[in-house]
């Protein structure tokens, strides 16, 4: 059994990884505002390149140095590396009037943060899985809730802190978070990274059936991107939304991805996990509908809130069901996926700023588009939940 200071780190850096993931979409009306950086959308959306290749990577590659050095080792490096993206980002403000020395300043910690968010979130997740072994969907989901607790909060900082003129507080405060749990990982044995390693030693090929999960994250990181990075262009370039307000909405957005996944936790308890993972597109479907139709603050906060809700628990139940159809890929199997989470991510991230540059597309009419994305979800999510995999799953439940 894990050590209760164990589990409490590992789920307190899931609330600090969510807070440092969000900082710099948070931050979005500072980099495109003319006051700011006065990046343009396409440039601004660029920026998240170097982010989205790198924690592809550091996913993908985290599962075989957890074999090399342990699970704790990767996560340690996962943490220095945001603590460096934070600095960065930080620093950067020094060099507002000089558009080219920031942006290369950023480059740089968007790239840190991508090494660190997947290195990071693959351990956390596999750590969580370990951790409860019987109960895997409530503890990912757990994680996850506190993960998308400090991505509701960075937007909610970053509107308290413009509106004092100091807003490279946030990084600030989130590196001396990162640097102090750092830290504290020292003193915490994280005895979960002996039994991962073992478990992902023959992890060499995945299964056909992870490709079918993996085709649901990709999309949904193309779902939650749209909404978590282009909210503010779109309140306030389109809606005339004021930048407050715009993150407020973002807020919103974050703030029910969280409670999302509290209450598809506890209701994980008394309704088979796979009808919520599909059902959640649904909601999405009919959201980007509702968030294409935005005409004031109050309805943004309402309409990005509802996408935050059909967000919230898949990626998370994404990773659970994948690890316990294959518990001996676990750490493999989250390690994939957030890779191909991040992979959306990117294409959502720096690929709406092109598209609209050479389509003259307007967000409005992206964000309707993000309904069809949504059913691409829903088809594939049905093609998981009715499987035979988990079909069979559930039978031996409700015989045992």
């Amino acid at each position: 059994m894990p050590q209760r200071t164990e589990v409490r780190l590992v789920y307190l850096l899931g609330l600090v990884q969510g807070l440092a993931l969000v900082t710099f979409p948070a931050a979005s009306s500072i980099f495109t505002s003319p006051h700011g950086y006065g990046f343009s959308a396409s440039r601004y959306g660029l920026m998240f390149i170097p982010q989205v290749i790198v924690a592809v990577l550091a996913s993908s590659l985290g599962p075989a140095l957890s074999q090399r050095w342990s699970l704790k080792k990767v996560l340690q490096s996962g943490l220095s590396a945001n603590f460096l993206a934070m600095t960065l980002l930080a620093f950067s403000g020094l060099w507002q009037r000089s558009p080219g020395v920031a942006y290369g300043i950023l480059l740089v910690a968007t790239g840190s943060l991508g090494f660190g968010f997947g290195a990071t979130v693959m351990a956390l997740n596999t750590y969580a899985g370990e951790f409860f072994p019987r109960s895997a969907d409530r503890a990912i989901l757990a994680l996850n809730a506190l993960l998308g607790a400090g991505t509701a909060l960075a937007p909610l900082f970053v509107a308290i802190f413009v509106s004092l003129g100091v807003w490279w507080m946030l990084p600030v405060i989130t590196a001396i978070a990162l640097a102090t749990l750092l830290l504290y990982t020292f003193r915490t044995p994280l005895k979960a990274s002996a039994s991962n390693a073992a478990r992902t030693k023959d992890s060499q090929r995945f299964p056909l059936r992870f490709w079918l999960y993996a085709a649901a994250v990709l999309l949904y990181g193309i779902a939650e991107t749209l909404s978590g990075n282009w909210s503010g262009p779109y309140l306030t370039g389109e809606r005339g939304v004021s930048a407050q307000g715009a993150s407020y909405a973002l807020t919103a957005f974050w703030a029910m991805v969280t409670v999302g996944r509290v209450l598809f936790a506890a209701l994980s308890a008394k309704i088979a996990p796979r009808w919520i993972y599909a059902g959640l597109p649904i909601l999405l479907v009919a959201a980007f509908q509702v968030v294409s139709r935005v005409d004031s603050q109050t309805s943004g906060i309402v309409a990005f809130g509802l996408a935050g809700l059909g967000c919230s628990a898949f990626f998370p139940l994404c990773i659970s069901l994948s690890g316990q159809e294959f518990p001996q890929l676990a750490a493999a199997m989250s390690g994939g996926m957030v890779a191909f989470y991040q992979a959306g991510y990117g294409v959502a991230a720096f690929g709406v700023g092109p598209l609209r540059a050479f389509t003259g597309l307007s967000f409005r009419t992206i964000y309707s588009f993000g309904s069809l994305v949504a059913a691409a979800i829903l088809v594939v999510s049905l093609t998981v939940t009715f499987g035979p995999s988990l079909a069979s799953r559930d039978q031996e439940a409700k015989t045992a």
